[in-house]
């Protein structure tokens, strides 16, 4: 009998999410030691004023912004250089993962972890800002391999009943990543300035971990039977994953995904993108990671600080660390809920969650710009010197109004602010039930054995790219746009759920097979069935060739 849930489903789910801790550790190790990292370039680049730093005990630069244009260039290199490197290796996912496998894949691109981690704790010994960047750029290649590989793993080994959750797994490694990294990184901890190289390091820890678990855990059954034709060792695998149970089922899906996948030939990045057999599925996964990163997750992460800081948050590092733990407590309520409520639905509901939520952002925000300039006014004018002229007395008149409803604009402002708070909250709790966690499955569920890892390397490419757009623009988006900034992603957000709503398909507790023909049924005649016969005719024949 097939027990579905064991032991070793649990650990190989568990060890591939290590490589997803490891990401969301590198995601957010570097925020917090900022300065300290920013005043070792300095002196690295001859350009640190330890005369002034003297003077004030050392910490000249703790809560100031570089003044040197070598430093700034250097830390937004080492900043950048992390999602460029993802860009990059996001395409070779395809590559790895099926001439090495889904096991050996990821034993293969851990060495790159462990090198970079060696790289940046040992950045104190040698020139600090180029270890860093070749240490950041190298985990970056690394993390866009292992973001296509986990999800790409996890989603062949899971049971279709608990496919979607072990799926989520994912993304809540990533999050809980996030948050190690931030709390660690407080200034008692690592994040000073003896120890930021060593919380730097931390981020290949994992990798060493990975790597003893990866020797026991089974390879992918479908990868054995479908890719390489291997029988009796899917068998064993199946068997290891699920227990003593007759394979007779699983195999006879695998067989029939694998006559589709003989019919359509292994698909790579060009064909997929030229093939209009797959367009739909193509479209709707760019979809789903486009609005995964243009939602505004991280401009929202991005601008929290200032946030809290006008709310009167002594310690914003704290609040940032609250906004982790939420990450983590509705990441969980997707896990136990995605395969119940289903990912349409949970994608529906965050979107037009988070659209609302940006909406109430815009409003708290301009009001709290409105009532800043009221009190600027209020304490830049003198009443006795507004009563010279007829246009300088009726500013007094309004100056008058103005004091009279002074505690209570007061109190709208402090309202204004909390509503702000409770935008950040909720805009992430709606992230974290259904725009972050699924876009990193449904890839592999909507796409067959043949075109899934090119489609996997191409959603990889998407969302790393648009991660870079993101965290490069929104400053000056911001400058251009003020506290209105967040009508832009309320605007996308909108557009993004009503897609979601109208061509993204429900897929859970459907087979791989059930999902591809539900494509084929929205496709209809377009193309027509000999167009399309015909190119998967000619797909395979040059495969073969």
């Amino acid at each position: 009998m097939e027990k579905q849930l064991t032991g070793t489903l649990a650990l190989a789910v568990f060890t591939a999410a290590l490589g997803s801790l490891q990401m969301g550790y590198s995601l957010g190790v570097i925020n917090a030691p900022q300065k300290v990292i920013e005043r070792h370039y300095a002196r690295s680049l001859g350009v640190y004023n330890e005369e002034l730093a003297r003077r004030e005990g050392g910490n000249t630069t703790e809560h100031e912004e570089p003044t040197d244009a070598s430093v700034v260039m250097y830390w937004s290199l080492s900043v950048a250089i992390f999602s460029i490197g993802g860009m990059v290796s996001s395409f070779l996912v395809s590559f790895v993962s099926d001439i090495r496998g889904r096991i050996k894949g990821m034993l293969f691109i851990n060495v790159l972890a462990i090198t970079a981690g060696l790289l940046m704790g040992l950045a104190k010994m040698g020139t600090p800002y180029l270890m860093v960047i070749a240490g950041r750029a190298i985990m970056g290649l690394y993390c866009g391999l292992s973001s296509g590989l986990v999800p790409l793993y996890i989603g062949e080994i899971s049971p279709v009943k608990y496919r979607g959750a072990m799926g989520a797994l994912h993304q809540l490694a990533i999050v809980i990543g996030i948050l190690i990294s931030q709390v660690i990184g407080l200034d008692f901890l690592l994040g000073n300035d003896d120890m930021w190289h060593v919380l730097l390091g931390l981020s290949g820890a994992p990798a060493i971990l990975q790597s003893l678990l990866l020797l026991v855990c089974p390879e992918s059954p479908r990868y054995l039977y479908i890719k390489l034709g291997k029988v009796e060792e899917a068998c064993k695998s199946l068997k290891r994953l699920k227990g003593d149970y007759d394979t007779s089922k699983d195999i006879a899906e695998m067989q029939a995904e694998k006559e589709e996948a003989m019919n359509e030939a292994q698909m790579s990045i060009l064909r997929l993108l030229r093939s209009s057999v797959y367009r739909q599925q193509l479209f709707v996964a760019l979809m789903m990671h486009l609005s995964q990163q243009f939602s505004g997750i991280n401009a929202i992460f991005y601008y929290s600080t200032s946030i809290f800081q006008t709310a009167g948050v002594g310690q914003p590092v704290y609040a940032t660390i609250g906004v982790g733990v939420i990450n983590i407590i509705f990441t969980l309520v997707s896990v136990v809920f995605v395969d119940r409520a289903g990912r349409r639905t949970l994608i529906v509901v965050g979107l037009g969650g988070m659209c609302c939520c940006a909406v109430a952002m815009t409003v708290g925000l301009a009001f709290q710009v409105s009532s800043a300039f009221f009190f600027y006014i209020i304490d830049n004018h003198n009443l006795t010197e507004m009563k010279k002229t007829r246009v300088e007395l009726n500013c007094s008149i309004v100056f008058v109004l103005c004091l009279t409803l002074n505690s209570a604009s007061q109190d709208v402002y402090s309202w204004m602010s909390y509503l702000s708070m409770a935008a950040i909250f909720l805009f992430v709790s709606f992230f974290e039930i259904g725009p972050g966690p699924i876009p990193w499955f449904i890839v592999a569920e909507i796409f067959s054995q043949g075109p899934r890892p090119a489609a996997i390397a191409l959603a990889g490419f998407c969302n790393w790219t648009c991660n870079f757009i993101v965290g490069m623009f929104f400053p000056y988006l911001e400058g251009l746009c003020g506290s209105y900034v967040f009508v832009i992603f309320a605007v996308l957000l909108f557009g993004f759920t009503v897609f979601t709503y109208l061509r993204v398909p429900e897929t859970k507790g459907k087979t791989f097979e059930e999902i591809a023909a539900v494509f084929h049924r929205k496709r209809g005649a377009t193309p027509s069935k000999p167009q399309e016969e015909a190119e998967m005719v000619q797909l395979k024949s040059s495969t073969e060739a």
